[in-house]
């Protein structure tokens, strides 16, 4: 049996926030480039959890991801709002063409 410690989970952490890190710089469509911050919240979410299970914080790291999970909601359905009206001003969610906001 393998034991399961905290390196396991600092390494999956690692790999969403990178995979999260990749997906906002490559992507050019908005709804990819939220995805990519919510990988890369969820990875710090994992961070939060498993320094709490591993460490001396009893309950305060789960109390973190619970924050974080709700400022992900509220972040999603501000965000989605916004790529909603970009879409209906200008029929397509590009990231690269809403600096056309400021004209």
């Amino acid at each position: 049996m393998s034991n399961i410690g905290l390196n396991h989970f600092l390494i999956i952490s690692s790999i969403l926030f990178s995979l999260g890190i990749f997906g906002v710089v490559t992507r050019k469509n908005a709804v990819m480039v939220l995805m990519g911050i919510e990988l890369i919240l969820n990875a710090a979410n994992i961070n939060f959890v498993a320094f709490s299970a591993f460490g001396n914080f009893p309950l305060k790291g789960q109390m973190m991801a619970l924050f974080v999970i709700v400022l992900a909601a509220a972040e999603a359905a501000i965000a989605l709002a916004i790529v909603l009206n970009i879409y209906k001003n200008f029929n397509n969610v590009n990231v690269d063409e809403i600096d056309n906001l400021r004209e």
